[in-house]
């Protein structure tokens, strides 16, 4: 008789497109989200949970990645109905917002956090799960509701520790592209597809450069691995007119809106979407936010279908080392618009809706690549266990410690090895080590070990140096909370 297959071991590895966080960068997410979170307040926003599971009905069809199954989202069949995983936060928020319309205030104002997941190609920087940071206004059909988050966005970014002038936030409307469209050829629901594609082909004008976003609007690209998107089918003329859009920003906002005018020529729903710009403009301006923060940029145009008017999107402009080496601006790291259709779908009548989203694993790479979480890295205060019956005396230690808002934990390893303890110590980013032995226990005093500052000496300094300043040092047991409080500063 064969003997049974033996099962193989499952691989130990993330899915693709797929990554793992750790405790510093959990915890980095966390700090910045609760400061997003602070600002979002001060403006009147409340926060919002919804499920992960949305019926795929109520999600509608907005992905842009179109030649994916399911139109780019994680769906199954339960029961005869389709569900799948929230692709954002804006699609949820219509399902909420027509199913608690008779209790929710109007306008309503909210913001939510949490993991988006999305059945695209996965990439460099590229996941198929990553953090999303919204807030909304449903309700109010106003370019002061625009004007209020790009506002909100500015802040925002300045409260994380963005400085003014690492960042700019572009304004848009869809109605003035979809003018420039008409006058392209490109009006009427048969060229929907179509302008779809221009759209998409738009917003990659930052990655793909004016040459592929005009193969784009043409018969399509080939990429690097060979894969081929299919193109708008423009003529030569009308992506000129289309790139030329794209190009209209000029030294003022005042001359950038004259420009619009120019290129949406006769088109009514054009001149309708520079004159919401102009209001939006003003508004920002009476209330301080210039040039320097936000200004009318033609070349923002996002890329999901759902936008109805106004789009922003978040640039931070200092420079860091691209994957080749050369420097290269970071990029968008926030995008979002007026989408006054999406709740119709589940009421039959028109709600006016605006709002932001903020690419949480983006904003937080930038503030990592400006050193702002230094601080953020420290492991606990580890306790060393010199012996294993006094198991009681440590964890009264660690438990002193933690009353104190000291984050603090005591060595659960064998115990056999103290250079084993001090190894794990410096895996956790410990700050500092206590030790007591017998002889130290009875003087009723402990040892503390900068494990930082210990570093740093032995870098830096000579061996005679070394001895002037130890980084080892002994205080009275009683006093160890206030010593340790003073060496983390």
């Amino acid at each position: 008789m064969p003997k049974p297959k033996k099962q193989p071991r499952p691989k130990a590895q993330t899915p693709k497109g797929f990554r793992d966080y750790f405790g510093a960068e959990v915890a980095r997410r966390q700090s910045m989200l609760s400061e997003i979170a602070r600002v979002y307040r001060l403006y009147g926003f409340d926060a919002l949970e919804t499920s992960a599971v949305e019926t795929v009905e109520a999600l509608g069809k907005f992905l842009p990645d179109v030649d994916r199954p399911n139109e780019g989202v994680f769906a199954w069949e339960e029961d005869g109905d389709w569900l799948a995983l929230r692709y954002d936060m804006t699609a949820p928020l219509a399902r909420v917002a027509a199913q608690y319309r008779n209790d929710l205030p109007s306008p309503y104002r909210r913001y939510a956090m949490g993991p988006v997941w999305r059945n695209e190609k996965p990439g460099p920087g590229r996941f198929r799960q990553f953090y999303q940071c919204d807030a909304d206004t449903v309700g109010s059909a106003s370019m002061a509701a625009d004007a209020e988050i790009c506002a909100m966005l500015a802040d925002t970014l300045e409260a994380v520790g963005i400085a003014r002038g690492d960042y700019v936030v572009r304004v848009n409307n869809r109605k003035v592209l979809n003018g420039v469209l008409e006058v392209a050829g490109l009006a009427g629901d048969d060229n929907a597809d179509r302008r779809g594609i221009v759209l998409r082909a738009i917003d990659k004008l930052d990655r793909l450069g004016e040459d592929g976003v005009r193969a784009l609007l043409g018969e399509g690209r080939k990429d690097a691995s060979g894969d081929f998107t299919r193109g708008a089918g423009l003529d030569d003329a009308a992506a000129e007119t289309v790139l030329g859009f794209t190009a209209a920003r000029r030294g003022s906002g005042r001359e950038t809106l004259d420009r619009l005018t120019e290129l949406v020529g006769d088109s009514a729903v054009g001149a309708e979407g520079v004159a919401e710009l102009a209001e939006i403009a003003a508004l920002l301006g009476a209330q301080g936010y210039g040039p320097d923060r936000i200004v009318i940029d033609p070349g923002v145009v996002r890329g999901l279908g759902y936008y109805t008017g106004p789009v922003y999107e978040a640039e931070l402009t200092f420079e860091i080392a691209g994957e080749d080496g050369r420097p290269r601006s970071f990029g968008s790291v926030a995008g979002g618009g007026r989408y006054d259709d999406l709740v119709k779908r589940f009421t039959g009548q028109e709600v006016p809706a605006t709002g932001v989203s903020i690419g949480v694993d983006r904003l937080l790479a930038a503030l990592t690549a400006q050193g702002r979480f230094t601080d953020a890295d420290d492991g606990p205060v580890v306790v060393t266990v010199m012996d294993r019956d006094r198991m009681a005396d440590y964890q009264a230690m660690a438990a002193e410690l933690r009353n104190s808002d000291i984050r603090a934990e005591v060595y659960l390893g064998n115990p056999r090895n103290f250079g084993n303890q001090l190894k794990y110590a410096d895996k956790r980013g410990a700050p500092i080590a206590i030790i007591q032995g017998e002889d130290e226990a009875a003087r009723g005093v402990v040892q503390i070990k900068d494990l930082k500052l210990g570093a740093r000496l032995a870098a830096e300094l000579t061996h005679e140096e070394w001895r002037d300043q130890p980084a080892q040092v002994e205080c009275p047991r009683a006093d160890m909370v206030a010593e340790i409080r003073k060496r983390l500063g």
